[in-house]
């Protein structure tokens, strides 16, 4: 079995599109996934499967969210021989010293990363941003609230994303490595 990373985007954001993480590990497992594990209230998910390919598995979780918990959510799954190459890429991890100012911006798929460009206008010294092989990466330096390019990043120049700051990125991480003994 293949160990994978699902991210919903923009689920328990204030009062709007709330999904409990037990009735989201139950609906992983219904699909016939194993292992289904949550991080934080907020969408991440690792889970063991030998399904399909991560695109697929996606479209499969976003409908059945749809069809089952009646929210329409967008659903990125990556493989975790993925998340390493995304941890790998970030050239921008050394400089962040508070990870909770470093987001990664994950796309279904790569070709949808050149688009994510489109913030780049809205960096300003000393934030920094790059587009890597599987994902992007913004340091906010003075703060996420602070930053038009993050607000730009989360907003519509993001759509086809979904950031997670680099902290949880870790923690996925851990997870995967747990699950992978």
């Amino acid at each position: 079995m293949t160990t994978y990373i699902a991210l919903l985007r923009g689920i328990n954001v204030g009062k709007a599109k709330r999904i409990a993480m037990a009735d989201l590990r139950a609906l992983l497992e219904g699909l016939g996934h194993a292992d289904v594990a949550t991080l934080l209230n907020s969408g991440n998910l690792v889970f063991r499967s030998n399904k399909k390919t991560p695109a697929k598995i996606a479209a499969e979780m976003s409908a059945a969210i749809a069809a089952q918990l009646k929210i329409d959510v967008p659903v990125i799954v990556k493989s975790a021989k993925d998340l390493a190459t995304i941890i790998d890429d970030n050239a921008l991890a050394d400089a962040a010293a508070d990870p909770s100012r470093l987001l990664v911006a994950f796309v279904q798929e790569a070709d949808a990363l050149p688009a994510l460009s489109a913030i780049a206008p809205h960096v300003v010294p000393p934030e920094q941003f790059l587009l890597g092989r599987e994902a992007a990466y913004l340091h906010c330096a003075r703060g996420i609230l602070e930053s038009k390019a993050g607000e730009a990043l989360v907003g519509k120049a993001g759509k086809a994303a979904t950031t997670r700051n680099w902290a949880t990125v870790l923690k996925l991480q851990a997870l995967v490595e747990k699950m992978d003994g």
